[in-house]
């Protein structure tokens, strides 16, 4: 991904703070969004999906902590760095915790940030189609620890909104879905972006075997069972996201 094609949404109550992110970003070639407090921001968040959220913590009426969090239900695959000049032992824990990936003290360490910024940016982008909320939240979780950027999607018609923003470099898709399935969200990604991989996924093996063959003999890359077996998700994961894309699938437990 070249600086061109990163978004990187700036928020901050000082406008000094903002007019420096600013011109120093986008010197580099990003593409550079600020806001002076979170309901700009959100609103920004609302319209764009950013690659890379930099959030100050402390700001009137809305603090960094519930502005990301608010920013994660939009936007699950933005990849939020806070910072902040409380980056204290409690204040950091809260954060990481919540999900942001980094906390950066200010003042800030500009060659320290741009690492950061390049490093966010070059997290592969997943997308998990799946209408189990739960399932969804600990496989965010689970993936974000090992450095995948992951957005959300609980049925077609996210799905299809995803897809028309971002440029996918894995699709996981659940063959059962409210309002629609796993085959037709297959195709959407495939007439999207025909480069990204796939990954089938079901609870309900006899049931959806049939048309998870039919995915397999389409393209799609591979099968994966639930429960999962999350060692091998994985593997198929980081394989998936480092091979360029087959002409046809598989319906082994990975990626030939």
């Amino acid at each position: 991904m070249t600086t061109a094609e990163v978004s990187i949404l700036v928020v901050d109550d000082d406008v000094d703070t903002c007019r420096n992110l600013y011109d120093i970003l986008t010197d580099l070639g990003y593409r550079v969004d600020t806001a002076p407090d979170g309901p700009t921001a959100l609103e920004l968040a609302r319209r764009n999906a950013y690659d890379v959220a930099l959030l100050d913590y402390k700001m009137p009426g809305m603090d960094g902590l519930t502005l990301y969090r608010e920013i994660k239900r939009l936007r699950a695959g933005t990849v939020v760095i806070v910072v902040t000049a409380y980056a204290s032992g409690a204040t950091a824990e809260e954060a990481l915790g919540a999900g942001a990936w980094q906390i950066l003290p200010k003042p800030v360490d500009f060659p320290k940030l741009l690492r950061l910024v390049e490093e966010a940016a070059g997290q592969p982008l997943v997308l998990l189609v799946d209408d189990d909320h739960d399932l969804c939240a600990n496989l965010w979780d689970l993936l974000r620890d090992r450095g995948f950027r992951v957005c959300l999607a609980h049925d077609e018609s996210e799905a299809r909104t995803h897809l028309k923003d971002t440029p996918f470099r894995v699709v996981l898709i659940d063959m059962k879905l409210p309002a629609g399935d796993g085959t037709t969200v297959f195709r959407l990604v495939r007439q999207a972006n025909p480069q990204a991989r796939t990954i089938v996924i079901t609870g309900y093996r006899a049931e959806t075997d049939e048309r998870v063959q039919q995915l397999l003999e389409e393209g799609a890359d591979t099968v994966c069972y639930k429960p999962f077996d999350i060692p091998k998700l994985l593997t198929a994961l980081n394989q998936l996201t480092h091979e360029e894309p087959n002409s046809q699938g598989t319906s082994g437990e990975g990626p030939r």
